[in-house]
């Protein structure tokens, strides 16, 4: 079988119309298979902002910090 790429603009109808073609159970299964891609691309932005936090030194209290509000906690 041989993959064929196309442009963006004219895999979206393909995709769409591929999907409406799907049965209950394969659509259930695709709808996982996005969430995992949405989980995975999230992580990855979450991950490179967190870097750059660490780097900036935004994270350089944030064990004092988290003391701090622990100590908050068992006074109230």
């Amino acid at each position: 079988m041989e993959t064929v790429v196309l442009e963006a603009n004219k895999l979206r109808p393909e995709i769409i119309q591929r999907i409406d073609a799907l049965d209950d159970e394969s659509l259930l299964v695709l709808h996982r298979l996005l969430l995992r891609i949405e989980r995975d691309r999230l992580w990855r932005e979450l991950s490179a902002e967190a870097e750059e936090d660490r780097r900036s030194g935004k994270m350089d209290r944030l064990s004092d910090i988290i003391r701090e509000a622990r100590a908050e906690l068992r006074k109230g």
